[in-house]
């Protein structure tokens, strides 16, 4: 592998949740994403998106468009996205506005990724909405349209009460429009995905369950459009990969241990050290969840990593992997940086 781009097949993406460490400030874990944006874009990997996470104090991706900006300025080819815009907090316009933009900063090369879940706990959600209503869950294939028609140049056409029409643009003079997908981890953004013909992602680094039903629900009900003539998805996987297995295991214990709290209720804090977890066993239903998680995610050395994502690619008929780079850190690293991140990229495209 040289720097010149990736000539392995599945291709391979990045989502980033921009996680927060122990001792470790927003200014220094954003800093280190765009270190690692930078990397992957030398590597060659097809696409990098932010993920929109509100509240929780090991990560620092609230603000997906922001991000995006900031990814766009210090990259040149790699796509930029998000992983995904949630719906329900923001304004159809408002987004059509933000990734209009986006796509004027950065033409073809900007991705919109849209989920239906709030991305946060239900005090917060109601924050996000507190200025008024916003995305109505039950209107989301309305809004997902709306986004569509406002981002193309010719815009949306909307039909007043008193039967005159009124022109809307997200950005006055657009001569191309960001890629829109859809993100889940069910059947119902597949299914809208697949009547809309859009693009779809399975979040499979949240949960595996029932990815077959629902990649086939997609295939099999798609209606081509114009822009999308064939179905197009990909998979995400929680990775980890290192010289070693010892090394890898140990980088994952962090991330690992931070979902076995987050599913037991138990409270949330920054992401540990890899001394930090090795230091402080878990409760018995703590530690059979890592164990469950583990045996799921991709942890391992480099020729077993590769292997492993040309088998899941091949299986589930995915043309790209989306790796979340879940690697911790250990109390040695500098603060502005994330080694184990940059080292799973770089072994992954080798």
């Amino acid at each position: 592998m040289n720097d010149t781009g990736l000539t392995s097949s599945p291709a391979l993406s990045v989502l980033d949740l921009v996680p927060v460490r122990s001792g470790q400030s927003s200014a220094e874990a954003l800093a280190s994403s765009m270190a690692l944006v930078r990397r992957a874009d030398e590597l060659g990997y097809t696409r990098y998106w932010f993920a929109e996470h509100h509240n929780m104090p090991a990560v620092a991706a609230s603000t997906p468009p922001v991000m995006i900006a900031a990814a766009a300025a210090r990259t040149e080819r790699i796509r930029v996205g998000s992983g995904g815009v949630m719906l329900p907090n923001h304004a159809p316009l408002v987004v059509a506005e933000q990734f209009a933009a986006l796509e004027a900063l950065a033409p073809g090369r900007i991705d919109l990724g849209i989920g239906r879940a709030p991305g946060s706990d239900p005090v917060v959600t109601a924050l996000l909405r507190s200025s008024g209503p916003t995305s109505d869950v039950d209107r989301f294939p309305e809004h997902v349209r709306n986004i569509l028609a406002l981002m193309e140049p010719d815009g949306a056409q909307l039909r007043l009460t008193d039967g005159k029409t009124y022109d809307v643009h997200a950005t006055p003079a657009a001569t191309a429009a960001p890629t829109l997908w859809l993100l889940g981890s069910s059947d119902y953004s597949a299914r809208l995905a697949a009547e809309l013909g859009l693009p779809y992602v399975f979040a499979n680094h949240f949960s595996g369950a029932g990815i077959d039903q629902v990649l086939a629900l997609y295939r099999d009900g798609y209606r081509p459009s114009e822009a999308h003539p064939e179905p197009q998805t990909f998979l995400t996987l929680n990775a980890v990969v290192a010289p070693t297995a010892e090394e890898a295991h140990e980088r994952a214990l962090p991330q690992l241990r931070a979902m076995a709290r987050l599913r037991t209720g138990k409270p949330m804090g920054t992401a540990e050290t890899v001394e930090e977890a090795l230091a402080t066993p878990l409760d018995g239903l703590g530690q059979q969840m890592v164990e469950d998680m583990r045996a799921r995610w991709l942890i391992g050395t480099p020729d077993e990593a590769r292997a492993e994502v040309a088998r899941l690619a091949e299986r589930h008929g995915a043309d790209e992997v989306m790796i979340v780079p879940v690697a911790g850190t250990y109390a040695s690293e500098p603060l502005d940086a994330t080694p184990g991140r940059v080292q799973t990229l770089e072994l992954l495209a080798a």
